[in-house]
């Protein structure tokens, strides 16, 4: 298999299982913009709650003519299942 093959191939099951996707749609302009997070990399151990909660603060812009900035928290469980989350500049968007 090539590089190249190798680099763009779909990702596997196991490795979608890394990310939480989500959508949010800015209160400005209503443009729906998708946002990742990788359950691997991106999470912090909240130290307060005894260090088995982690949460995520992520910041999206759209490719609109707007650039309004969207702040999205979310905070998981020690397994990274989703508890809570928080939107601030839009709305998320039910899948």
């Amino acid at each position: 298999m090539g590089f190249f093959q190798k680099l763009f191939k779909p990702l596997s099951p196991s490795a979608e299982k890394r990310y939480y996707t989500f959508q949010v749609k800015c209160k400005r302009c209503g443009e729906i913009i998708e946002g990742r997070v990788n359950l691997d990399n991106d999470l912090s151990v909240e130290y307060e709650d005894g260090g088995d909660r982690y949460y995520c603060r992520k910041v999206v812009m759209g490719a609109g003519t707007c650039y309004q900035k969207i702040e999205v928290g979310l905070q998981f469980d020690s397994k990274r299942k989703l508890i809570e989350s928080r939107v601030e500049g839009g709305d998320f968007v039910k899948e």
